[in-house]
């Protein structure tokens, strides 16, 4: 099965567990590192998660893969935190992002820029503007190519 495939079977498999038990799905990677496979599942909850909230979760989720079956190679499964710089990776992230420093990059520049780190001041689906120094830019949301929290020193 494909990464892509994978990802979106494991989404699909985890996803009502997770919203039935007040968790939210952040992001779902199948990377090889090295001769190994990793199955890394991210998971975050109002007010944090914590090492019993992943074993829990991970429990869940290894009764489901082996009675699913969706990855043939063998591979390790991490569940966890996505920590203080987490992905934006859906509208919704972003927009609950709002008044955050955040760190973005784009697929082309704009204003001669392909990363922006600040407070993103407003996002309407469609553009982010992001305050940094004295200056704002707008950023138009399809030519983000990366999107995170940021902590700004």
């Amino acid at each position: 099965m494909s990464t892509p495939k994978i990802k979106t079977t494991v989404e699909q498999m985890i996803e009502p567990y997770l919203a039935e038990h007040g968790f939210e799905l952040v992001d779902v990677e199948y990377v090889k590192e090295g001769s190994s496979y990793f199955l890394r599942v991210y998971v975050d909850k109002e007010g944090g998660i914590d090492i019993d909230d992943c074993g829990q979760i991970s429990e869940y989720m290894s009764q489901k893969l082996d009675e699913n079956d969706p990855i043939d190679e063998a591979y390790f499964l991490e569940v966890s935190s996505p920590g203080a710089e987490r992905p934006l990776k859906k509208a919704e992230d972003v927009l609950k992002a709002v008044g955050k420093d955040v760190f973005v990059t784009t697929y082309e520049p704009i204003g001669g820029s392909k990363e922006f780190e600040g407070k993103l001041l407003s996002f309407d689906d469609e553009e982010l503007v992001i305050a940094f120094g004295k200056k704002q830019a707008a950023v138009p949301y399809d030519k983000v190519a990366s999107a995170r929290l940021a902590i700004i020193f």
